[in-house]
């Protein structure tokens, strides 16, 4: 009975992880540390390249990729071709059909399976408890690697805007007051 105690008591619990302590694939296959966006806001988005609301979502991440600049922020996108089948092809032809076609300059990672038995490891809306539904679900993760808010494909990209922009705001604020 002791040396059960004396084990249990080497066994320490598993901290959680965050999402910025995973380990994905980017769009060309390689093996990419999420800690590298450590210390910035991300919003993480499950993108597909024929949905109906494609083009307004692409064009919606560009310009706020573009206004607030990868200093703070950045855009992550996770291709998944679960919802209607909207996301045909490899990774590498999806990135290329988002770059030639809407100019997107942030992140693209391999293309995930979000629901059922092959579902990826790392779910960043698991944290939240909100499996996306549909294409273009938006998560807003913080400097720690917490999701603090989540929108679905429907709700207002101005809504989405604003709190990114504030929580921004809040960084370089944060990073001022360190100096």
């Amino acid at each position: 009975l002791l040396s059960i105690f004396f084990i249990l008591g080497m066994i320490k619990p598993r901290k959680p992880k965050d999402f910025y302590s995973y380990e994905v694939k980017d769009a060309k296959g390689r093996i990419q540390s999420l800690e590298k966006y450590r210390g910035k806001a991300s919003l993480v988005v499950n993108v597909a390249s024929h949905s109906e609301r494609t083009e307004e979502n692409y064009r919606f991440l560009q310009d706020l990729h573009r206004e607030l600049g990868t200093s703070h922020f950045n855009v992550l996108a996770f291709p998944c071709g679960q919802f209607g089948d909207t996301e045909r092809g490899d990774s590498r032809d999806i990135e290329a059909f988002a770059k030639a076609t809407y100019s997107i300059t942030f992140p693209f990672f391999s293309k995930i399976k979000i629901m059922g038995t092959e579902a990826e490891g790392f779910q960043p809306w698991d944290s939240v408890q909100k499996l996306p539904k549909w294409n273009f679900w938006k998560f807003l993760v913080n400097p720690e690697g917490k999701v603090v808010r989540f929108w679905r494909t429907n709700e207002s990209m101005e809504n989405v805007r604003q709190e990114v922009t504030a929580l921004v705001r809040e960084i370089i604020i944060k990073k001022r007051m360190e100096l």
